[in-house]
């Protein structure tokens, strides 16, 4: 058995070594000259000589015991570097400052953070028994249980940081199902979380002392079946299979997996489906852009204790967030300096992400001049990097695709990618590994 796979993004790199490791043939296509997707990590020259690590996408890992196994089996433990203890502090912009949210229920009721009328919410909704209709958005989904300030000053934040998202458009049954589930067994999230609290065991946050892009480079570097700068341009169903042509040439294989964004899996699966692959032409992805800042550590007031500040869309300002780099990660700049690392964009202020170079330049400088006390006239260093299409939108868009991938009637063929199953690193490496496991275990492909 032989299996092809399309795209060499963290979700087709976890397959690919998963067969690999089970002695299953397979043949791995990535378009670019490197592999690793959105995952991306360069030390940049500041202007004395210093070093700075840049993060071009995803910033860390969350991720469990197994996961922890799993990345010591590709001998990456002694390059895992866990978040510093300050990062459990989350900030959000309020009455123009960063205020610490609320980590626990009693810091809530007990707090100034919210309000007495949403800390009466928090206390009703335990006996809420309104349920959700279909299609209710997590900016409805949290109304109703809690209170408009839950979703200006907690939610909105959370998903523009995380997702790139809008709480308005982004479906609670797609992103947090788990909220249904509380509502349905217990009749209140509130008591759903408290009855299962230490029944999962809590994640970590980490990175590599090198970045993120460590492991999609160590995964690369273990595959003898990868093929780079080596586009797909057509595939065509077989009665046993299917015929890969590429760039280097074309290759029969039992079985084929899509791991590549929905643009890419629209232009392939074009003809063959063109209803999904108009549904695939859909799907949303915000433009988001990047920004680090350096300044010298006695130049910022602010103690920059945590993981960073929020930004809501309420509050008006430029970006979508900061994350204090530097803070949450020993050795990504001198001791002396900090380093900050912008988003700029997303979903619910995508105009802002298109700006020119140096008008983002001076308006995350001049936001975090307001925001932290920086007393510096410029940064010591300071970059631009931007993703045209960032973060797949978990909508109402990509729940329809995502019926269309259940029932999807080409045979031998599986998606394994961010924008079906789960959009984290973690859920895609999960992903990843069990679709190995089937493959492995079956000689007909499941949809997975």
């Amino acid at each position: 058995m032989s299996i092809g796979i399309i795209g060499a993004g963290i979700s087709g790199l976890t397959l690919a070594h998963a067969l690999q490791q089970q002695g299953i043939a397979y043949h791995l296509w990535e378009a670019n000259d490197r592999a690793g997707g959105y995952i991306g990590s360069t030390w940049e020259q500041g202007p004395d000589g210093q070093a700075y690590l840049r993060e071009l996408g995803p910033n860390s890992l969350l991720g469990d015991t197994a996961l922890l196994n799993w990345l010591d089996s590709l001998n990456l433990t002694p390059e895992i570097v866990f978040s510093n203890d300050v990062s459990k502090h989350r900030y959000i912009y309020r009455n123009r400052q960063y205020r610490e949210l609320p980590g626990t229920p009693p810091a809530l009721l007990l707090g100034s953070f919210f309000s007495l009328r949403t800390k009466l919410a928090a206390l009703r909704e335990l006996w809420n028994k309104t349920t959700s209709p279909p299609g209710e958005t997590l900016g409805q989904f949290f109304r109703r249980r809690f209170s408009p300030e839950v979703v200006d000053y907690a939610l909105g934040p959370f998903v523009a940081g995380i997702y790139a998202g809008d709480p308005e458009q982004l479906l609670v049954a797609e992103t947090f199902p788990s909220l249904l589930a509380y509502e349905r067994e217990y009749g209140s999230v509130v008591r759903g979380l408290i009855k299962n609290q230490g029944k999962t065991e809590r994640k970590k946050s980490f990175s590599f002392r090198n970045g993120m892009q460590t492991l999609t480079d160590t995964l690369a570097k273990s595959l003898t079946g990868l093929s780079l700068a080596d586009p797909v341009g057509q595939i065509e169903p077989l009665t046993d299979g299917w015929r890969v042509t590429a760039s280097s040439g074309t290759v029969q294989v039992d079985q084929l997996v899509i791991a590549t964004n929905t643009g890419a899996a629209a232009r392939l699966l074009g003809t063959l489906v063109p209803t999904m692959a108009d549904a695939l032409r859909q799907i949303n992805y915000p433009p988001m852009t990047a920004v680090h800042t350096v300044y010298k550590r006695a130049d910022v007031s602010h103690p920059l204790d945590g993981f960073g500040g929020l930004n809501p869309k309420v509050e008006g300002r430029f970006a979508a967030g900061h994350i204090w780099s530097s803070s949450v990660f020993a050795g990504r700049c001198p001791d002396d300096e900090v380093l900050l690392t912008t988003f700029v964009g997303g979903q619910q202020s995508a105009d802002n992400a298109w700006l020119d170079d140096a008008i983002i330049r001076q308006r995350v400088h001049q936001e975090l001049v307001d925001g932290f006390g920086v007393r510096a006239q410029a940064p010591i260093w300071q970059s631009v990097f931007r993703w045209e299409r960032a973060i797949p939108q978990y909508d109402a868009r990509l729940a329809a695709l995502r019926q269309q991938v259940d029932t999807l009637p080409l045979p031998n063929l599986a998606v394994c990618a961010n924008w079906y199953g789960g959009v984290s690193l973690a859920d895609c490496i999960g992903k990843a590994r069990t679709l190995a496991d089937k493959l492995a275990a079956t000689t007909l492909i499941k949809k997975f």
